[in-house]
């Protein structure tokens, strides 16, 4: 298959090159496009064998559930069979914007789009190119990472070329994306709303929108064997470059301390080596690759950086990369959340010289 590649302005989408990618969705056909998160794979969703086609290009596990697209608030009532108080207050709060609602599915979506579970993931994108695509599809677009299953997700679209080339049908290039981390991920089916995947969203914001918010063990460690996953990302290893990611946690200067003798001891054993940071850390660090994610106070921009720096790493030829970690206050739970998945939960705790 040839994959198609076209540019378009993200924030004023050319309507020849949407009308030819809508044209591909409504034929069964897969396409990757810019959202205000990553670049989602889109197919459409209410479409089992497209949908099916998109877990074979990924190499998705097929009981992970996809997030249905939609580009107005009208769409939703096809596609759900009803809307909480509680998601009624999110959906006023948030959409459009990087939160994806789980509801109870209508009959009209397929198994397929929702890893056979009753209920549908549901999104609705900021970004305008999402927003003319879907629409002029006339579809809700089921959409995942455009990624290989368990990679970094991709933030522009070279990434996307780079995993998906040949095995889809076109790649809308709308450039990098603003926020870099995928949505934050709510279920709003169960008494109290609980978060299943964490984003630019936050604990927090929620929190002064319904009230009580519960967090999913999910989040913070590793999934129970048999889990059944509500939604994305919940269950598979995730987010992981070619090279093996540990995390070095504990106090700032035991922390560098420690990146700085685990880099020496994998570069004496032979290993490429990479240390992952922050621009304040970054001068105090040697290896052969020492990547700064931004400033330590600048949270958005170490969510944007985060998977466009661990495919650096690969692009770069490392074995290994070690990264700090940060606080869980605010966005920092979902950086968190996919460093630790990176990681498959590797982490080191680095003492200060006390011992402590």
């Amino acid at each position: 298959m040839e994959t198609i590649i076209r540019k378009t302005d993200p924030f004023r989408p050319d309507e020849e090159v949407i009308a030819q990618g809508a044209k591909i969705l409504q034929q069964g056909g897969l396409v990757a496009f810019p959202t205000e998160t990553v670049y989602g794979l889109g197919g459409n969703g209410l479409d089992a064998d497209a949908c099916r086609r998109i877990y074979a290009a990924k190499g998705r596990p097929s009981d992970n559930p996809l997030i249905l697209h939609i580009s107005s608030l009208e769409e939703l009532a096809g596609i759900v069979k009803e809307v909480s108080p509680a998601a009624k207050k999110i959906i006023d709060a948030f959409w459009p914007g990087p939160i994806t609602i789980i509801f109870p599915k209508a009959e009209c979506v397929p198994y397929a789009a929702t890893g056979g579970l009753e209920t549908v993931a549901v999104r609705f994108p900021s970004h305008p190119t999402a927003q003319a695509l879907i629409h002029a599809a006339g579809l809700p677009i089921a959409a995942p990472s455009a990624n290989s299953s368990g990679k970094p997700s991709p933030t522009r679209a070279s990434h996307v070329a780079h995993d998906l080339d040949g095995k889809i049908d076109m790649i809308l290039d709308g450039g990098s994306v603003e926020w870099g981390l995928e949505s934050t991920i709510v279920d709003s089916t169960s008494d109290v709303v609980t978060i299943l995947r964490p984003g630019a969203i936050t604990l927090e914001m929620l929190e002064k929108v319904v009230g009580q918010v519960a967090i999913d063990p999910a989040i913070t460690a590793r999934p129970p064997e048999g889990l059944v996953p509500k939604a994305p990302g919940m269950k598979y290893t995730h987010y992981a470059p070619k090279a093996d990611v540990t995390l070095v946690s504990g106090p700032k200067d035991a922390v560098i301390r420690k990146m700085n003798d685990l880099a020496r001891q994998s570069m004496a054993e032979g290993k490429k080596t990479g240390l992952m940071s922050t621009d304040e850390t970054a001068p105090l660090l040697q290896a052969d690759a020492v990547l700064s994610l931004g400033s330590e106070t600048d949270y958005a921009a170490i969510g944007a950086n985060l998977f466009d720096t661990l495919r650096q790493f690969d692009a770069l030829g490392m074995d290994v990369v070690f990264s700090q970690v940060f606080s869980e206050e605010g966005e920092g739970m979902a950086i968190m959340n996919r460093l630790r998945k990176s990681a498959g939960y590797k982490i080191i705790q680095a003492q200060d010289e006390k011992g402590e």
